[in-house]
């Protein structure tokens, strides 16, 4: 079973991950209304780059922006998840080993020890992120089983994978566990709002162009609409 879920199943879940990804990039770039967003867009493509790249790095840096300081406790909760949940998937070492026997990348890691903190570390926000919604009254009445279904398919992965490293039971019950719960989140980002992880680039890319050229961004500078 292991040779299967990390051969030709593995290929099948990258197609499907990667070519429904690039789906909802050209469906996205597509919808931008032609007159009000592509226009601009085009006619000054350096402040609109510009205010792209800055609008992106400001919602990365921890604290960067007023909305991560107003909220100190959901910022760190929030970026304790999501710094593990980019750099385990990508550097952990058994992954770039499997990357290497399948499809002959060589692909570099970080040290098991830091993987192991890094995975901690987004369990634990993730429960904290689950006890949030419960906990806030602003927060639980818009979350909705389709919310929970989505943190648990976050979090198996993480959960499966740090059970198998710290040998907890059984080894081969919790990696194939592991691989097949990876394999069913990498599938789902596409279609749900886990899309995120890129459309979080496109939309802040979006937002940060229209106030680098439209909302103020070229206020007195020649701009004729």
């Amino acid at each position: 079973m292991y040779e299967f879920i990390t051969g030709p199943l593995l290929w099948v879940v990258f197609a499907a991950f990667l070519g429904g990804l690039a789906y909802r990039v050209v469906w996205y770039v597509k919808g931008l209304h032609w007159q009000l967003d592509r226009v601009a867009y085009s006619a000054f493509p350096a402040d609109g780059a510009k205010g792209a790249v800055r609008s992106i790095f400001f919602w990365l840096v921890p604290f960067g922006t007023r909305s991560w300081r107003i909220k100190p406790g959901f910022t760190a909760i929030f970026f304790g998840f999501h710094i593990g949940a980019v750099l385990v998937p990508l550097f952990l070492t058994g992954h770039a080993v499997l990357l290497h026997e399948r499809f002959g990348i060589n692909w570099p890691s970080i040290p098991q020890g830091l993987a192991d903190w890094l995975t901690a570390a987004a369990i634990v926000s993730l429960v904290l992120i689950g006890l949030r919604r419960i906990s806030l009254p602003e927060v639980r009445i818009v979350t909705s089983w389709y919310d929970w279904l989505l943190i648990v398919l976050a979090g198996l992965p993480f959960v499966t994978g740090f059970v198998a490293v710290m040998h907890w039971g059984d080894y081969q019950f919790w990696i194939i566990a592991h691989i097949l719960t990876g394999e069913l989140l990498l599938v789902s980002i596409p279609f749900t709002k886990l899309y995120h992880v890129v459309g979080f680039f496109l939309t802040r890319a979006q937002l940060g162009m229209d106030f680098g050229i439209k909302r103020g961004g070229r206020k007195g500078r020649n701009m004729p609409w």
